[in-house]
């Protein structure tokens, strides 16, 4: 008897884990390999933050807190909104998810009904479509090309729009191509979503790690109007390599916070207690973490970028945010499973098949990892890429 429901049986399992998984195998087996396929930090949390929980447990807060997170957090994120993002919340907008993926899955469940269409621009994090199936919905996905930066412009916006859509998802700065969408091209399409009040996801995970003169704006911040259809999704794993933490958190109008709350108090109820005093540390504390991070991050990234250009075969676009590069692969004539597991049994790189992120002529390779493993990994890339 087949007792697995359709909506679960219909969704994809994540290739990014899968590849991951194989190539923790491959170690624990005492085999090398160069791993371009990490989605976190390699560095560690900080003293600062794991001394909080410590505290927080040495002081018995492993109890249940509110649903929503605890009020203090809540409103450390509510002033870390106002200051940072020009996003007016107040805390009991704000709810504290298990990490920024929860997040994300909430904010859908809550919004989407059976049969909304959920507008996402392609090449996408790979989470969301099967979230969106998920729930119900069915999600459209619009194409964006290397030329335009892998950014999904207003007229494709529009032109993908019909009377079922219900929510555009925006992940900027993005994975997997690191693309970072102005402020005049997030107006632009502001506007296309104020024609039929599309509610707005806007995943802001990545937002801290944008590099040269790149800023990140917030979608809700550009006007009232803006602001009442957005739902803004952020968290601590990225910017504090807080990933095993699991905490993320949604800002969002007062209906889908409450309803959100509502339902997570019937889901997971609060998030890790202790982990959300690690949080408060993180953005209570005065530290120099996250711009170190980002300085390392982004000389990684030329480091990358400039080997990449020098390596026949491919082409990429210079990302603005985020720790990845979507590179084209499509001149070396193997599609991206097939293209990965070549490069990871014959040369011990991990990198991510771009089907799973909607392209199949590209693959993922990240610079979250350090100098040496992104060295060795970029010469053994190019040697693939020469002979192919």
């Amino acid at each position: 008897m087949d007792s697995i429901s359709s909506r679960i049986s219909s969704i994809s399992p994540s290739l990014t884990l899968s590849i991951t998984n194989q190539a923790k195998a491959m170690k624990s087996r005492g085999e090398e390999v160069y791993g371009l396929a990490g989605g976190e930090p390699e560095m560690d949390t900080p003293d600062f933050i794991k001394d909080a929980a410590i505290k927080a447990l040495q002081e018995g807060k492993t109890k249940y807190t509110p649903a929503a997170g605890i009020p203090e957090l809540r409103e450390a994120i509510a002033k870390k909104l106002k200051v940072e993002n020009n996003l007016n919340y107040e805390p009991k907008q704000v709810i504290v998810n298990s990490g920024a993926k929860h997040s994300c899955m909430n904010a859908i469940m809550a919004v989407v009904e059976e049969g909304d269409e959920v507008i996402i621009p392609s090449p996408f994090w790979l989470s969301y479509p099967e979230m969106v199936k998920i729930a119900g919905g069915v999600p459209v996905l619009v194409e964006t090309t290397e030329e335009n930066g892998w950014k999904m412009t207003p007229e494709q916006f529009e032109e993908n729009m019909t009377g079922l859509t219900k929510m555009i998802i925006l992940n900027s700065p993005g994975n997997p191509t690191g693309a970072v969408y102005t402020e005049d091209e997030l107006r632009a399409i502001g506007e296309v979503a104020l024609l039929e009040d599309i509610i707005i996801l806007s995943d802001e995970i990545y937002e801290k790690l944008v590099y040269g003169e790149t800023k990140h704006v917030s979608i809700g911040s550009l006007s009232q109007e803006l602001y009442d259809l957005t739902i803004t999704v952020g968290g601590f794993s990225k910017a504090y390599s807080m990933t095993g933490w699991r905490l993320g958190y949604i800002a969002a109008p007062k209906a889908i916070a409450e309803a959100i709350s509502n339902m997570q108090g019937h889901t997971t109820s609060n998030a890790c207690t202790f982990s959300q005093y690690g949080a408060l540390a993180a953005l209570e504390t005065e530290n120099n973490f996250v711009n170190d991070l980002r300085e390392e991050y982004d000389m990684r990234r030329q480091f990358m970028y400039k080997r990449l250009k020098a390596i026949p075969n491919i082409s990429v676009t210079e990302p603005q945010g985020a720790f990845y590069f979507l590179v084209n692969t499509e001149k070396l004539g193997i599609k991206s499973v097939n293209l990965c597991d070549k490069l990871l049994t014959r040369y011990r790189v991990a990198a991510v098949p771009g089907i799973a992120f909607g392209n199949d002529n590209c693959i993922r390779i990240s610079y979250c990892t350090t100098l040496d493993v992104l060295n060795e990994g970029l010469s053994r890339f190019e040697e693939f890429c020469k002979s192919h």
